[in-house]
């Protein structure tokens, strides 16, 4: 596996919360959060490259008023029982209450075989044990059963966003009981807000690892890591061991600010990628929330020999890496 392969980054620009599906079709799809947050784009090509240029198809657009209006956060792509869905947040408001948006996650339906055709259903709300802010879900599976993990403010703790886990019923519908995971309890996690948002999953070794993201979404926005046994009980808080240090963050010689917000795919020739956002400059104008310049971005990385994946640090943009590369010659 070649883990020295380098990708021209940014792979796509102003495209926050990237996520890249690698389908048995051959295909690979994308999608992510625009800067308008108005709308769920899906593109797909045949190879991670080729998704720079394919052309974004529109398949649900937000409301005029009400829920499903504001603020549409973080979609993602997952299969499951032969169809396919798209899990999103969407608010009401972009106002927010004690620094609270009034996000909720939502699910769309499509049962065709591209789901860049066929007709997106809505499924409504994904229910959770509070109607509090939550968002940024993710789906994988894991010896036939379907697992759903997100971020949600319990009104109990402090702070914005822990992260839970739970079995699903059907892609849209939680069943049984719903486990915190993940709060914020290292400094790392706090720096702005406290968070645990964007959670990951890949399988390798034995174990399931999961990243996710904490912090402000500035140059303090970073990824943190957490694992369990395959063999594990997942929905056993005590299952999961959360490494006391970030695994990515801001790299400043290579220009690069406020990674994070992950997801994983395989490269064509099998390699293990991370696919992330972040931003190429530091200083930011009003809410970074509103900066349009998060751009989603992939590496290849490797496994140590403790088992531990290792991401090494964002690398730079390719233009500026090509410009360095010239001034030294």
């Amino acid at each position: 596996m070649d883990v020295s392969r380098r990708y021209a980054n940014p792979l796509i620009e102003q495209r926050a919360d990237p996520f890249i599906y690698k389908h048995d079709d051959g295909y690979y799809y994308f999608t992510a959060s625009v800067p308008e947050y108005d709308r769920i784009e899906l593109r797909r090509a045949a190879t991670i490259e080729g998704l720079r240029e394919a052309k974004p198809e529109v398949i649900w657009r937000k409301r005029e008023k009400g829920m499903l209006s504001a603020n549409i956060w973080a979609p993602e792509l997952h299969r499951m029982d032969c169809k396919w869905y798209v899990y999103f947040a969407a608010a009401h408001t972009t106002e927010t209450d004690e620094g609270l948006f009034d996000h909720r996650m939502y699910a769309l339906e499509n049962d065709s075989a591209n789901p860049l055709e066929g007709q997106w259903v809505e499924k409504g709300q994904v229910k959770t044990a509070w109607e509090s802010f939550a968002l940024d879900a993710t789906s994988f599976e894991h010896r036939g059963k379907h697992y759903y993990v997100w971020a949600q403010k319990d009104p109990n703790i402090p702070g914005n966003s822990n992260l839970y886990i739970s079995e699903l019923e059907n892609g849209w519908t939680l069943k049984g009981p719903q486990t915190m995971i993940s709060r914020p309890e290292y400094d790392w996690e706090k720096i702005g807000f406290s968070v645990n948002e964007g959670a990951a999953v890949v399988k390798h070794g034995g174990k399931l690892w999961m990243t996710f993201s904490g912090s402000a979404t500035d140059h303090h926005y970073c990824m943190g890591l957490l694992f369990a046994d395959e063999d594990a009980d997942l929905l056993d808080a005590a299952s999961w061991t959360k490494l006391p240090e970030p695994v990515f963050r801001t790299n400043e010689e290579n220009g690069q600010y406020g990674p994070g917000h992950n997801c994983f795919t395989v490269g064509e020739n099998g390699e293990d990628l991370l696919v992330y956002h972040a931003r190429s400059y530091k200083e930011i104008e009003g809410d970074p929330l509103y900066d349009p310049n998060r751009h989603a971005r992939v590496k290849v990385f490797a496994w140590r020999e403790d088992g531990l994946p290792d991401f090494g640090v964002p690398e730079p943009d390719t233009a500026a890496a090509e410009a360095a590369d010239q001034v030294g010659k």
